[in-house]
Formats: structure tokens, C-alpha cells, sequence
């Protein structure tokens, strides 16, 4: 009998997916592809879209450059999943059964309870949100002065934030716009939970960029022109952009399978609490022992070659492999600057520091990028894209 696999989500861990499942399934089932865009984002690289929309066209690819012609592709927003009728429900479209289902959505931004945050932020998980926070930007240095230059403020001093503030600031030069960027976090210290020190080095790159650091001091309230400090003065903004946290999405609310803040529970194996549902990505807490996996690009893009081999396993009743995360180092942009660390050796060779900046971080960065992008496409898409990177 031939099986019915269904894919939901078009980010990292859905392309990953698809991409292996495609090589996989042969002619042992029918594959369905759900998403709510038609394209395939380098989210790592949408902060790029917030100094240049122009780079917009590198960083996102048609589905058609990654969907086999067998593959059917059907774009709407995936609204519910229920496991008892194996069903996937779409906004408009009608629904969709599956015999085996990847939930692969993403995440979606967590307000924590905080009172006016998602009222009066932007946030970058989209494109069209990167789009946003550039015309915002751009508005409101338009309206500024050299005295009264535009307020910017960046709520959480992870990846993004970091990344953002970055953006933000070479789109300040580039325009020689009145901006004044503020990069805010809750905790002692900017990219948190690191080694001090890649914070220590993201840390001078920021402040060479002119980026205003506030840490140690969480966001209490947010209005439409200024946030509330637990301890400090408030402090005013033209632009406020929330890149705090992540939660599950709406649309697995009513899912009758095990979840924590609505991101799906999984096995090593990526098999949640129903059989026939597998979870991967920032949709899945997956097991890693003593703590789960990390919702990064990278993390997704390891997890999505074993969770398409599974899922072919699956089909054919042969046991389901287990995943371990491999950390292979982190590469963080700050503008058109970049610091490595960690950087697990390549070819045998060993690299004689912990930490670098510079050219070879910044070449590594835009590598791996264009590396994911030959993988889901092909080396020329890649070598297009590379300027953008």
C-alpha cells in the first residue's frame, strides 16, 4: 500500500526534509509539502533584508527549485493537526490525510507575559518581517534630526538580536542616517549562556559599531514610545524590535500528542508521543539527554537528514535511528563583520585559536550559508547568492 507522508513547514528542518524524503521514499509513498509561503527562506541571513531588501532574491528559493514533480506542493496555513482522524487542517484549503505526518512549522516569538511587548514590536521571523523592520527603520531616521536621532531599540541580546543591532547599524552608515541603535538584555551579559569569550568579542564589535548595551535589567512593559526597566530609567524608542524568545505555534494548540509551550516532545528518533507523528526543528524539544537539542539552523539542518531516513524506516517497519546533536562551532554576524568560535577542524586540521574574527570569519559564515543553499539547490544558486551571504 502506498503511504501518504505529509511534510508541514518550509524552514530548515521541512526543506531538509523534503529534500532527503524525496531520495528516500522512491515509489513507497505519496509526498505532500504544506507551507504558508511558497519559498524557502535562509532565515539565518533575513537579517541581511533589514540594511538592503535587494538581498531578498539570495536568500529565498521558489519551492519548485527543491520539490521533486512528484512532489505535491499545496500552500496555505496549516490551522490544526488531528491524530485520531490523521488529518491535517488547512485555512482554506480542505483537509489533508496522512498516514505519517512531519510537523516541521517553526516557532513563533514568546511575549512572556510582558504587558504592551507584542502590541508595540516588530519581530524577524519572516521575511516580510525583515521587510518591516527596514521601512520602519528607514521611516524613522527619515523623520529624525542630528539632535533628535531615531530611537532603536533591540529587545534581547541573542543571535538575532545581535545580528539585528548589526544590520541596523550599516544601514545607519551606509545612509548616514540619525540613529541610535540600543541593544537590551534581561541577563548579565549579550549572547547568554556562551563562552565569555565570543560575548566579550560581540560584545567590542557592537560597541565599535556604536551599539548601546544594556544588560542585567529585564523589560517590565512596553508602550508605543518607550519600554520599562525592572531597575533602570525607561528608555524611549521610535523602533522597537523584540527578538527575546520562541514558543510553539497556534496551530498545534489543540494536538492531542505530548508538548511543552506547544513545541512538540520527541525522541531521539524524532517520534512523538503518536507514532505517526514526527517533529523536528523549533516545532520539537528533541531528547538529547541531559538537555534537548538547540533550536538553531544548525541543529535542523543535521536533525532533517536523519528525521527523512526515519520516516522511509518507519514505512518499512526497519528500526528508526537516534540522533545526537553535533556542535560544530558558532559563526555570528555583526554587520558586515563576523566572530567564529569553536570552529570544529575541517579536513584533519586543527585551527591554532578558540575565537577569530576578520575575513576568515566572516568568508566561514557566508560558506556555510551557501554550503546549506547548494545542498536544498544546487553550487550555482549558491555562488549567486554569495554576495548577499
Amino acid at each position: 500500500m502506498t503511504e501518504n507522508v505529509v511534510v508541514l513547514g518550509a524552514g530548515y528542518a521541512g526543506a531538509g526534509a523534503i529534500n532527503k524524503l524525496q531520495s528516500e521514499l522512491g515509489g513507497n509513498a505519496r509526498l505532500t509539502w504544506i507551507a504558508d509561503v511558497d519559498y524557502h527562506l535562509v532565515l539565518h541571513e533575513a537579517h541581511r533584508v533589514i540594511r538592503d531588501p535587494d538581498a531578498r532574491s539570495d536568500i529565498t528559493f521558489p519551492i519548485d527549485q527543491i520539490a521533486d514533480p512528484s512532489t505535491r506542493f499545496i500552500k496555505d496555513e496549516v490551522v490544526g493537526l488531528d491524530v485520531d482522524e490523521q488529518v491535517v487542517e488547512l485555512a482554506d484549503n480542505d483537509d489533508v490525510d496522512y498516514d505519517y505526518v512531519l510537523v516541521a512549522l517553526g516557532s513563533q516569538t514568546a511575549y512572556y507575559g510582558i504587558p504592551g511587548l507584542e502590541e508595540h514590536s516588530l519581530t524577524l521571523k519572516s521575511l516580510d518581517d525583515a521587510l518591516e523592520i527596514h521601512e520602519a527603520v528607514k521611516e524613522a531616521s527619515q523623520d529624525a534630526t542630528r539632535g533628535e536621532p531615531a530611537q532603536v531599540v533591540i529587545g534581547g541580546a541573542g543571535l538575532s538580536g545581535i545580528q539585528t543591532a548589526g544590520e541596523i547599524a550599516e544601514f545607519r552608515d551606509n545612509h548616514r542616517a540619525p540613529i541610535e541603535i540600543h541593544l537590551v538584555e534581561a541577563l548579565e551579559e549579550i549572547f547568554p549562556g556562551n563562552d565569555p569569550e565570543i560575548q566579550q568579542a560581540l560584545r567590542d564589535l557592537l560597541e565599535d559599531a556604536g551599539v548601546r548595551i544594556h544588560t542585567d535589567d529585564p523589560i517590565t512593559e512596553a508602550t508605543d514610545d518607550h519600554i520599562e526597566f525592572d531597575e533602570g530609567e525607561p528608555l524611549e524608542h521610535d523602533v522597537l524590535v523584540w527578538t527575546g524568545g520562541i514558543t510553539g505555534r497556534d496551530a498545534l494548540d489543540d494536538a492531542e500528542i505530548e508538548k511543552e509551550h506547544n513545541r512538540v516532545n520527541v525522541e531521539a528518533n524524532f517520534q512523538t508521543s503518536d507514532e505517526r507523528v514526527f517533529a523536528v526543528g523549533d516545532s520539537a524539544i528533541i531528547d538529547q539527554g541531559d538537555q534537548p537539542a538547540p533550536p538553531t539552523a544548525q541543529a535542523a539542518w543535521q536533525a532533517a537528514e536523519v528525521v527523512g531516513e526515519n520516516i522511509s524506516r518507519a514505512i518499512e517497519n526497519r528500526p528508526l535511528k537516534t540522533w545526537e546533536h553535533e556542535d560544530k562551532g558558532t559563526v555570528v554576524s555583526v554587520g558586515e563583520k563576523a566572530v567564529a568560535h569553536e570552529i570544529k577542524p575541517a579536513f584533519g586540521l586543527s585551527l591554532p585559536v578558540d575565537t577569530f574574527s576578520g575575513v576568515p570569519a566572516k568568508n566561514l559564515k557566508k560558506m556555510i550559508a551557501a554550503r546549506w543553499i547548494a545542498d536544498i539547490t544546487s553550487w550555482n544558486e549558491a555562488r549567486k547568492s554569495w554576495p548577499s551571504l
